[in-house]
């Protein structure tokens, strides 16, 4: 997530009452046929809806029906941690597999654990009481097939994407592109 969301949220929920935010994810088709995840948290609905069908709708896209999209990707969590010293990549994989950890990956000296979405916290207590440096730790919607695209359509769609990215109420946009 970039930095400035961030801020913005932060902003946002120091400026008013937290309990007034509602968690809204919102399903729907980009050009050429993307499917588009977006989260929100906002104090009013109705506002960001109109701005995220506003969005589709100029970019050649089209709002879903909450949970339209939803067989398309996988809830997961996915923590980065460092190695550990003594402890192998297969030796870790197999201990995490009681824990809810489904897929485990090398990236660039760091390991990346993909689990169910209801496991964190079982896997969050194993990595903290076994001594787990944890770099992040975050849910992402993982599409089960990607789409691919000619450069002029993948700009299409990132136009879009970065729309999303820009409105405040917005906090995470997944999808199924290359």
């Amino acid at each position: 997530m970039p930095k400035e969301n961030v801020e913005r949220a932060i902003k946002k929920a120091t400026d008013k009452d937290v309990s007034d935010y509602k968690e809204m994810v919102y399903e729907g088709y980009g050009p050429y046929g993307v499917a588009i995840v977006v989260e929100t948290a906002t104090d009013n609905p109705t506002r960001t809806v109109a701005n995220v069908r506003s969005y589709f709708n100029k970019h050649g896209g089209s709002l879903g029906t909450s949970g339209s999209l939803e067989f398309l990707f996988d809830h997961k969590c996915v923590f980065k941690i460092s190695p550990k010293e003594g402890v192998s990549l297969e030796d870790l994989e197999l201990e995490l597999i009681d824990y809810g950890v489904d897929e485990v990956e090398e990236d660039e000296g760091d390991i990346i654990l993909y689990g169910e979405f209801k496991s964190y916290s079982d896997i969050q207590s194993y990595l903290e009481e076994n001594g787990f440096e944890i770099h992040s730790a975050e849910f992402e919607r993982i599409p089960h097939d990607t789409k691919s695209l000619s450069d002029e359509q993948r700009t299409q769609i990132e136009k879009l994407l970065e729309k999303f990215e820009e409105d405040d109420d917005v906090q995470n946009v997944f999808h199924n592109m290359e």
